[in-house]
Formats: C-alpha cells, structure tokens, sequence
C-alpha cells in the first residue's frame, strides 16, 4: 500500500462496463514525510475520499480486488483514508 493525497475527480462518460458505477480520482503520491513524490495518476475510489485527504491505494492485481466485477482493467485503487500519521 502506498500513500497519496486526493487532488480532485475524473470524470468519463465513456468507460469500461465493469467500471460504471465507479468514482475516478487524480491522487498525488506522498513519501513517508507526505511530501509530494512522482507523478500524479488515476485510481479507482472504493471508499468515497474527497478533494484534499490523503488516502492509502493499492496498485497492479491488487487493485482490482476491491472492485466487484473481479478482473477490472485499473492500475490503482483507493483503499483506505488516513486519519492520522504517528511518527515514531
């Protein structure tokens, strides 16, 4: 799992079927520090995260996993909002 900030949504009106139905966000990838790191990129929202919270994701197979149509063509999916970061 890798974190991510949720910088806004995507929207499509042309889209796999198994994918209807679903929510499309642009997420900024975060260091431990969650600073921005890499590019942003496209996932799939399985939990309903909004503009501006930071949210955990899964990437390759595991992304289709949350997804009820089983094989899904998605490279990330958002599985999880962070509430809280403790630092040791």
């Amino acid at each position: 799992m890798f974190l991510a900030r949720v910088l806004g949504t995507i929207w499509a009106t042309q889209k796999d079927a198994s994918l209807i139905g679903t929510k499309m966000q642009i997420i900024q990838p975060l260091d431990r520090f969650a600073a921005p790191s890499g590019t942003p990129l496209i996932a799939v929202d399985t939990v309903g995260a909004g503009p501006g919270e930071m949210v955990f994701y899964v990437t390759a197979r595991e992304a289709t996993l949350p997804l009820r149509h089983g094989l899904s063509p998605v490279d990330a999916s958002i599985v999880g909002i962070v509430d809280t970061i403790e630092n040791y």
